[in-house]
Protein backbone atom coordinates (compact mmCIF):
# COMPACT_ATOMS: atom_id res chain seq x y z
CA UNK A 1 0.00 0.00 0.00
CA UNK A 2 3.03 2.22 0.76
CA UNK A 3 4.51 1.58 -2.75
CA UNK A 4 1.60 3.81 -3.67
CA UNK A 5 2.92 6.88 -2.30
CA UNK A 6 6.54 6.26 -1.68
CA UNK A 7 9.65 5.62 -4.19
CA UNK A 8 11.17 2.43 -3.41
CA UNK A 9 14.46 4.29 -4.37
CA UNK A 10 14.09 7.27 -3.74
CA UNK A 11 18.15 8.54 -4.91
CA UNK A 12 18.37 6.37 -7.90
CA UNK A 13 15.31 7.90 -9.56
CA UNK A 14 16.61 11.38 -8.24
CA UNK A 15 19.53 10.67 -10.81
CA UNK A 16 17.44 9.29 -13.28
CA UNK A 17 15.61 12.60 -13.52
CA UNK A 18 18.96 14.70 -13.01
CA UNK A 19 20.76 12.66 -16.23
CA UNK A 20 17.00 13.86 -18.25
CA UNK A 21 17.40 17.38 -17.28
CA UNK A 22 21.55 17.37 -18.40
CA UNK A 23 20.88 15.50 -21.62
CA UNK A 24 18.20 18.17 -22.70
CA UNK A 25 20.22 21.10 -21.23
CA UNK A 26 23.61 20.69 -23.75
CA UNK A 27 21.87 21.26 -27.03
CA UNK A 28 19.93 24.32 -25.67
CA UNK A 29 23.19 25.59 -24.03
CA UNK A 30 24.87 25.20 -27.13
CA UNK A 31 21.84 27.35 -29.01
CA UNK A 32 22.42 29.46 -26.37
CA UNK A 33 26.73 29.58 -27.12
CA UNK A 34 25.21 30.51 -31.42
CA UNK A 35 23.38 33.66 -30.10
CA UNK A 36 25.95 34.89 -27.76
CA UNK A 37 28.03 34.53 -31.04
CA UNK A 38 25.47 36.39 -33.15
CA UNK A 39 25.03 39.25 -30.91
CA UNK A 40 28.74 39.01 -30.11
CA UNK A 41 29.63 39.77 -33.65
CA UNK A 42 26.77 42.63 -33.90
CA UNK A 43 29.45 44.05 -31.18
CA UNK A 44 31.99 43.87 -33.42
CA UNK A 45 30.85 45.15 -36.33
CA UNK A 46 30.26 48.42 -34.01
CA UNK A 47 33.80 48.19 -33.33
CA UNK A 48 34.47 48.00 -36.96
CA UNK A 49 36.13 44.58 -36.17
CA UNK A 50 35.12 43.21 -39.25
CA UNK A 51 37.08 39.81 -39.01
CA UNK A 52 36.29 38.82 -35.43
CA UNK A 53 32.67 39.61 -36.60
CA UNK A 54 32.42 37.78 -39.92
CA UNK A 55 34.43 34.65 -37.46
CA UNK A 56 31.77 34.64 -34.98
CA UNK A 57 29.35 34.38 -37.00
CA UNK A 58 31.19 31.04 -38.89
CA UNK A 59 31.10 29.95 -35.05
CA UNK A 60 27.59 30.48 -34.82
CA UNK A 61 27.12 28.41 -37.41
CA UNK A 62 29.04 25.50 -36.64
CA UNK A 63 27.07 25.83 -33.02
CA UNK A 64 23.78 25.69 -35.06
CA UNK A 65 24.90 22.76 -36.61
CA UNK A 66 26.23 20.88 -33.30
CA UNK A 67 22.67 21.24 -31.68
CA UNK A 68 20.55 19.38 -33.75
CA UNK A 69 22.56 16.58 -34.21
CA UNK A 70 23.85 16.84 -30.78
CA UNK A 71 19.76 16.53 -29.56
CA UNK A 72 19.60 14.28 -32.21
CA UNK A 73 22.38 12.17 -30.69
CA UNK A 74 21.00 12.23 -27.11
CA UNK A 75 17.55 11.74 -27.47
CA UNK A 76 16.66 15.54 -26.30
CA UNK A 77 15.30 16.92 -29.05
CA UNK A 78 11.82 19.10 -27.85
CA UNK A 79 9.72 21.68 -28.50
CA UNK A 80 11.13 24.14 -26.57
CA UNK A 81 14.37 23.41 -28.38
CA UNK A 82 13.45 23.59 -31.28
CA UNK A 83 11.45 27.62 -30.75
CA UNK A 84 14.51 28.06 -29.07
CA UNK A 85 16.82 27.37 -31.95
CA UNK A 86 14.94 29.98 -34.00
CA UNK A 87 15.12 32.51 -32.38
CA UNK A 88 19.39 32.19 -32.15
CA UNK A 89 19.16 31.75 -36.26
CA UNK A 90 17.23 34.64 -36.14
CA UNK A 91 19.47 36.71 -34.42
CA UNK A 92 22.78 35.06 -35.68
CA UNK A 93 21.91 34.55 -39.38
CA UNK A 94 19.02 37.78 -39.85
CA UNK A 95 19.96 40.51 -37.27
CA UNK A 96 23.80 40.08 -37.08
CA UNK A 97 24.70 39.97 -40.39
CA UNK A 98 22.25 42.41 -41.83
CA UNK A 99 23.84 44.88 -39.07
CA UNK A 100 27.71 44.33 -39.71
CA UNK A 101 26.47 44.81 -43.60
CA UNK A 102 24.94 48.08 -42.88
CA UNK A 103 27.70 49.02 -40.42
CA UNK A 104 30.53 48.03 -43.03
CA UNK A 105 29.38 49.66 -46.35
CA UNK A 106 25.50 49.87 -46.52
CA UNK A 107 25.37 52.92 -44.60
CA UNK A 108 27.13 54.80 -46.98
CA UNK A 109 23.95 55.02 -49.49
CA UNK A 110 21.79 56.11 -46.59
CA UNK A 111 17.92 54.60 -46.74
CA UNK A 112 18.78 52.59 -49.61
CA UNK A 113 21.32 50.63 -47.24
CA UNK A 114 19.17 50.67 -44.35
CA UNK A 115 16.25 49.14 -46.93
CA UNK A 116 18.46 46.48 -48.29
CA UNK A 117 19.49 45.59 -44.34
CA UNK A 118 15.43 45.63 -43.51
CA UNK A 119 14.70 43.04 -46.21
CA UNK A 120 17.38 40.71 -45.22
CA UNK A 121 16.29 40.81 -41.54
CA UNK A 122 12.91 40.44 -42.66
CA UNK A 123 13.49 37.85 -45.04
CA UNK A 124 15.20 35.85 -42.49
CA UNK A 125 12.22 35.85 -39.63
CA UNK A 126 9.19 34.85 -42.64
CA UNK A 127 12.00 32.22 -43.76
CA UNK A 128 12.09 30.78 -40.02
CA UNK A 129 8.66 30.96 -39.87
CA UNK A 130 7.58 29.36 -42.41
CA UNK A 131 10.48 26.90 -42.07
CA UNK A 132 8.65 26.36 -38.13
CA UNK A 133 5.05 25.92 -39.48
CA UNK A 134 6.10 23.40 -42.18
CA UNK A 135 7.75 21.12 -39.51
CA UNK A 136 4.19 21.30 -37.96
CA UNK A 137 2.40 19.91 -40.43
CA UNK A 138 2.24 16.43 -41.56
CA UNK A 139 4.98 15.77 -44.69
CA UNK A 140 2.72 15.27 -47.91
CA UNK A 141 6.15 15.07 -50.01
CA UNK A 142 7.55 12.24 -51.49
CA UNK A 143 10.58 10.56 -49.73
CA UNK A 144 13.18 11.77 -52.21
CA UNK A 145 11.60 15.18 -51.55
CA UNK A 146 13.19 15.52 -47.96
CA UNK A 147 16.44 15.65 -49.50
CA UNK A 148 15.76 19.36 -50.61
CA UNK A 149 14.84 22.38 -48.51
CA UNK A 150 12.41 24.79 -49.73
CA UNK A 151 14.64 27.97 -50.43
CA UNK A 152 17.88 28.93 -49.11
CA UNK A 153 18.25 28.12 -45.20
CA UNK A 154 19.28 30.81 -43.01
CA UNK A 155 22.74 29.80 -42.17
CA UNK A 156 23.77 29.91 -46.10
CA UNK A 157 21.48 32.80 -47.11
CA UNK A 158 23.61 34.32 -44.38
CA UNK A 159 27.22 32.83 -46.08
CA UNK A 160 25.38 34.47 -49.27
CA UNK A 161 25.00 38.08 -48.08
CA UNK A 162 28.33 38.14 -46.37
CA UNK A 163 30.14 37.20 -48.87
CA UNK A 164 31.13 40.86 -50.39
CA UNK A 165 32.72 41.34 -46.95
CA UNK A 166 34.49 38.05 -46.94
CA UNK A 167 35.93 39.02 -49.89
CA UNK A 168 37.37 42.28 -48.43
CA UNK A 169 39.21 41.16 -46.22
CA UNK A 170 40.78 38.16 -48.75
CA UNK A 171 41.73 41.04 -50.59
CA UNK A 172 42.68 43.08 -47.73
CA UNK A 173 42.17 46.62 -50.02
CA UNK A 174 41.09 49.20 -48.80
CA UNK A 175 37.43 50.63 -48.49
CA UNK A 176 37.22 53.15 -50.59
CA UNK A 177 37.74 50.44 -53.28
CA UNK A 178 34.19 49.23 -52.67
CA UNK A 179 32.18 52.16 -52.28
CA UNK A 180 31.75 52.50 -56.02
CA UNK A 181 29.99 49.27 -55.97
CA UNK A 182 27.88 49.85 -52.31
CA UNK A 183 24.39 49.92 -54.77
CA UNK A 184 25.17 46.52 -55.80
CA UNK A 185 26.31 45.27 -52.63
CA UNK A 186 22.73 46.33 -51.46
CA UNK A 187 21.20 44.60 -54.38
CA UNK A 188 22.98 41.50 -53.51
CA UNK A 189 21.87 41.72 -49.82
CA UNK A 190 18.19 41.71 -51.31
CA UNK A 191 18.81 39.15 -53.83
CA UNK A 192 20.15 36.86 -51.12
CA UNK A 193 16.88 37.84 -48.86
CA UNK A 194 14.77 36.41 -51.98
CA UNK A 195 16.97 33.27 -52.34
CA UNK A 196 15.80 32.84 -48.43
CA UNK A 197 12.19 33.37 -48.94
CA UNK A 198 11.56 31.70 -52.40
CA UNK A 199 10.59 28.01 -53.72
CA UNK A 200 13.31 27.20 -55.01
CA UNK A 201 14.55 23.58 -54.03
CA UNK A 202 18.12 23.63 -52.90
CA UNK A 203 19.70 20.77 -51.11
CA UNK A 204 19.59 19.61 -47.97
CA UNK A 205 22.34 18.14 -45.41
CA UNK A 206 20.52 16.87 -43.27
CA UNK A 207 19.10 13.36 -44.78
CA UNK A 208 22.46 12.58 -46.19
CA UNK A 209 23.00 8.94 -45.33
CA UNK A 210 26.74 7.86 -45.96
CA UNK A 211 27.83 4.48 -46.91
CA UNK A 212 30.17 2.64 -44.55
CA UNK A 213 32.91 3.17 -47.42
CA UNK A 214 32.38 6.51 -47.82
CA UNK A 215 32.81 7.58 -43.90
CA UNK A 216 36.63 7.85 -44.25
CA UNK A 217 36.68 9.83 -47.84
CA UNK A 218 34.37 12.02 -45.89
CA UNK A 219 36.28 12.83 -43.11
CA UNK A 220 39.58 13.13 -45.07
CA UNK A 221 37.75 15.79 -46.93
CA UNK A 222 36.37 17.58 -43.73
CA UNK A 223 39.82 17.36 -42.04
CA UNK A 224 40.94 19.29 -45.35
CA UNK A 225 38.19 21.87 -45.44
CA UNK A 226 38.89 22.75 -41.61
CA UNK A 227 42.78 22.84 -42.29
CA UNK A 228 42.34 25.26 -45.61
CA UNK A 229 39.52 27.31 -43.12
CA UNK A 230 42.01 27.62 -40.19
CA UNK A 231 45.02 28.95 -42.83
CA UNK A 232 43.05 30.95 -45.44
CA UNK A 233 39.92 31.83 -43.67
CA UNK A 234 39.35 34.06 -46.49
CA UNK A 235 39.43 32.26 -49.78
CA UNK A 236 38.06 29.51 -48.65
CA UNK A 237 35.06 30.82 -47.02
CA UNK A 238 34.93 33.15 -50.65
CA UNK A 239 35.45 29.68 -52.57
CA UNK A 240 32.64 27.47 -50.57
CA UNK A 241 29.99 30.44 -50.96
CA UNK A 242 30.62 31.03 -54.42
CA UNK A 243 30.33 27.09 -54.79
CA UNK A 244 27.07 26.69 -52.55
CA UNK A 245 25.58 29.44 -54.99
CA UNK A 246 26.64 27.76 -58.31
CA UNK A 247 25.08 24.49 -56.68
CA UNK A 248 21.61 26.39 -56.43
CA UNK A 249 20.58 25.96 -60.24
CA UNK A 250 22.09 22.42 -59.71
CA UNK A 251 19.46 21.65 -57.19
CA UNK A 252 16.54 23.13 -59.00
CA UNK A 253 17.24 20.85 -61.80
CA UNK A 254 18.16 17.44 -60.12
CA UNK A 255 14.30 18.66 -58.20
CA UNK A 256 12.79 18.85 -61.09
CA UNK A 257 14.60 15.70 -62.89
CA UNK A 258 13.13 13.81 -59.81
CA UNK A 259 9.51 15.22 -59.88
CA UNK A 260 9.31 14.44 -63.33
CA UNK A 261 10.20 11.05 -62.77
CA UNK A 262 8.20 10.20 -59.78
CA UNK A 263 5.36 11.75 -62.04
CA UNK A 264 5.74 9.18 -64.59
Amino acid sequence: MLNRFFIADPDKNDHKVKDNHLRKLIPNLITLGSMACGLTAIQMGIAENWKNAVLLILVATVLDTLDGAIARLLNATSKFGAELDSLADFLSFGVAPATVMYLWILNDIGQIGWIAALVFVMASALRLARFNAQSEIQETKPEWGKYFFSGVPAPAGCGLALLPIIMYLQLDSDLSDFHIGTPLIALWVIIMAALMVSRIPTFSSKQIRLPSLGLIPSLAITGLFIALLVHAPWITLTVAGVFYFLLIPVSYRVYKSREKRSEK
